[in-house]
């Protein structure tokens, strides 16, 4: 995120992907829930503590739907949602929706991808052993993997990948220095090219989420042309760029800051999926360490024993919870092994993350695959090298050198 003039202000210039600001430890015993100045000029209560911040997630006092309208208080630091998005919706309008398209993601759904993205996978690094080292993991992994995956979801031609992807990473990028024009071009690129998709599907349904989504019904309801739309852009941003991120930071973390993981790993496929929850637990995705999605009191109500009033906005903050001691033993330390792991990654109440059963398989199948043909995978710079997309809603990795062999 860019910096800010008062180190006061949220988002805090002290986290990274590393971890949240070290104030927050200090708030989550003293002042689990504490009034904050935003970047915005809008003051905001920002809650830290994972029980706290598990409820709120789901208290339908809490509204998504208020942040978004056009008189919403601006945050700043945070995303903004079109009303028309499911991440933006309250009940009864979520829950309509959510029963629509949850057919499409459900476990077992998903378990049948799995052949398709193992193919995937197995291409990209392919491709990266032929080249040889060094290589770069962004463009070459990171990127093309879970924007492959999504394209075929939707029903993307092969031949429309490539400008799908200037488009979906232009969407996912959210500038704060350059007013967001870049992410809404790309937003407007997107939405014209899903409405085609949609009546192409339409007239020749295939084997795709987009179809499947198309002819979906629950009593004579359906999702209606923008709800398809809205839906398809929405798909994009969490399910490419939001896995794009974590699979980057995540490596980076294992070959980097925390190796004695990443050779645990290799030495013990095993623990992969328990890896992948423990990931998701410890590396801040979120730059402003919260979902990045701010919400509304629609009424007065207590959190942590603070009094919230009507109208206030309230900041959870994820990164923060999922460091909480109370929950986590020895919170701070990266355990691929950690057993007891009920992170907040996914979220919690009417909006838990749809497609929390593909991003975890997605980071599954490209860690064992990373770990088993590239065991001695290692940064080719230093860390201090590294660069970062300043602006980003996400802690966004530009580029990963990395090196192998000899």
């Amino acid at each position: 995120m860019p910096s800010t003039e008062d180190p006061e202000t949220f988002p805090f210039d002290g986290s990274s992907y590393r971890g949240p600001d070290p104030r927050y430890a200090r708030w989550r015993t003293e002042e689990p829930v504490t009034r904050v100045r935003t970047a915005g000029g809008v003051d905001a209560w920002l809650v830290t503590r994972y029980e706290d911040v598990r409820a709120a997630q789901a208290d339908p006092r809490l509204s998504r739907a208020l942040a978004c309208g056009p008189a919403a208080p601006r945050i700043g630091g945070t995303m903004y949602t079109t009303p028309e998005m499911i991440i933006s919706m309250d009940s009864p309008e979520h829950s309509r929706l959510r029963k629509l398209v949850a057919g499409a993601f459900t476990r077992r759904r998903v378990e049948r991808l799995r052949p398709r993205v193992q193919s995937v996978l197995d291409g990209l690094l392919d491709d990266i052993e032929a080249k040889g080292s060094p290589a770069d993991l962004v463009p070459q992994l990171t990127l093309p993997f879970p924007l492959t995956v999504i394209g075929e979801l939707l029903g993307v031609p092969p031949e429309d990948l490539r400008q799908f992807e200037r488009w979906a990473r232009a969407f996912a990028t959210v500038d704060d220095r350059a007013g967001g024009e870049a992410s809404l071009e790309g937003l407007a690129k997107l939405s014209e090219y899903i409405v085609g998709l949609i009546a192409r599907k339409r007239s020749s349904p295939s084997d795709d989420m987009l179809s499947e989504l198309i002819t979906a019904r629950d009593q004579g309801d359906r999702l209606s042309e923008p709800e398809l739309v809205t839906f398809g852009f929405t798909l994009i941003g969490a399910g490419f760029d939001t896995t794009a991120n974590q699979l980057a930071n995540s490596v980076l973390a294992l070959i980097g800051r925390h190796r004695d993981q990443w050779e645990t790993l290799v030495a013990r496929p095993a623990r992969i999926p328990t890896a992948v929850d423990e990931l998701l637990r410890h590396v801040n995705l979120f730059a402003t360490d919260t979902s990045g999605f701010p919400r509304i009191a629609a009424e007065d109500l207590e959190i942590g024993g603070v009094r919230i009033a009507a109208g206030d906005a309230v900041l959870l903050s994820l990164a923060s919870a999922n460091r909480d001691g109370t929950v986590f033993e020895d919170p701070d330390r990266l355990d691929v092994g950690r057993a007891h792991n009920p992170h907040l990654s996914f979220g919690h109440g009417i909006h838990h993350c749809l497609g929390k059963h593909l991003g975890r398989m997605e980071m599954e199948i490209a860690l064992t695959g990373l770990v088993g043909r590239l065991p001695d995978l290692r940064l080719a710079v230093t860390e201090a090298e590294l660069p970062w997309h300043v602006g980003e809603i996400n802690h966004t990795l530009t580029s990963l050198p990395v090196a192998w062999g000899a």
